[in-house]
């Protein structure tokens, strides 16, 4: 058995969700077991710093230097935390996998450029504050590869979740949601899996402008609205979502501006939040409905919701109102709660790095083929 460390910063930027992580030392890893977890939440400076780089036109190498250095730091405090309370040693753990904070996301390049996708990362420092070998820097050899760099997770989902004789639906709803359509183990297809669109970026935003702090806590403000069809069909008319997979986004499409220009300014703030929860279930289903049309696949026996959005109970039912004939499962019921999946798929990754094995699907980000991905930084 070989010990892993996953780290993930998400678009929420929230903190480092942290993840230790179980591997068999066989060939294949066998399923991974995650055995513990920390959040190491995200001190406010640093927050106000990465979210002005998330949208800044210009930055100066200082400051892309010093918030780095703050991030990593924090990485190295979600790592010593980790470690602590589940009286784990250095020596037993293998590898860190770092995602690192994503600043901007451009698969498709921008103004006729190269396409890029940059996260804000030291991997080289993270290794010298810990004491362990880290493993960074996974999406760009999928990018140099004609993908899309993203999704990543489908992989690990298709470790944990694939069955041997049903259809089944893994449902990120992260900052971004993105899902893994997984068939059964005996069927020929391979996991398709893309980004649908936004989660919890407009919802959250939209909800520190009207009402102050982080989130609408279990989708209640937008539970309190009612949906703005026209509204609704205005933000559907966005061409990304009629996109064919390959596809993912970011930041640097779905916004509040974004949002702003479909906005008449009279609407009620709560109805804007109710609309914005259902445009994230439509846009699923939309996606879902593409996903089982490329794949000629019935509908899924089981859905299992994970990341942050799995705890919103009005978003939860606004997706079973769009599913109807796909249940919701418990990604708990397989041993990881649906806050640790990400994170949980880094160290993974980690795993497969260090074992020479392919990280990505091609099925999923449109690559060239199979690739090996992430640099390894020795401590």
């Amino acid at each position: 058995m070989t010990l892993y460390i996953g780290l993930m910063s998400g678009t929420s930027l929230d903190g480092v969700d942290a993840a230790l992580v179980e591997i068999d030392d066989e060939p294949t890893g066998g399923r991974p077991r995650l055995l513990a977890s920390h959040a190491e939440p995200m001190p406010a400076r640093l927050r106000a710093r990465l979210w002005q780089l998330c949208h800044a036109d210009h930055v100066g190498f200082a400051e892309l230097a010093a918030a780095e250095e703050a991030f990593c730091r924090l990485q190295a405090d979600a790592v010593a935390a980790l470690l602590t309370a589940s009286h784990v040693p250095i020596e037993r753990v293998e590898a860190i996998g770092s995602h690192g904070q994503t600043i901007e996301h451009a698969p498709q390049g921008h103004d006729g450029g190269p396409a890029y996708t940059l996260q804000l990362d030291n991997p080289s420092r993270l290794a010298e504050l810990t004491g362990i070998a880290v493993v960074a820097d996974f999406r760009r050899r999928d990018l140099a590869a004609g993908g899309q760099a993203a999704p990543l997770a489908p992989a690990f989902h298709q470790a944990l979740f694939r069955a041997p004789d049903e259809w089944r639906l893994v449902l990120n709803l992260g900052g971004f949601a993105n899902l893994t359509l997984l068939p059964p183990v005996a069927h020929t297809r391979a996991p398709l899996g893309f980004d649908s669109g936004p989660a919890n970026v407009l919802l959250d935003a939209w909800h520190v402008r009207h009402r102050g702090g982080a989130f609408d806590s279990d989708g209640a403000w937008a539970g309190s609205g009612r949906v703005d069809e026209t509204l609704l069909a205005a933000l559907l008319a966005e061409p990304f979502f009629h996109l064919p997979p390959p596809r993912s986004t970011g930041r640097e499409l779905f916004h509040l501006d974004w949002l702003a220009e479909h906005l008449n300014g009279r609407e009620r703030p709560e109805d804007v939040q109710a609309t914005l929860a259902e445009l994230t279930a439509t846009s699923v289903a939309l996606a879902v409905e593409m996903a089982r049309e490329r794949l000629d696949a019935p509908p899924p026996a089981l859905l299992i919701p994970c990341g942050g959005g799995a705890h919103n109970h009005d978003l939860l039912s606004r997706l079973a109102r769009r599913l109807p004939d796909t249940p919701l499962g418990d990604s708990a019921e397989w041993g990881w709660p649906a806050d640790w999946m990400e994170a949980g798929a880094f160290a993974w990754l980690a795993w497969r790095r260090l074992a020479g094995l392919p990280g990505n699907l091609p099925s999923v980000t449109g690559a060239a083929g199979p690739r090996v991905l992430g640099g390894v930084f020795a401590p």
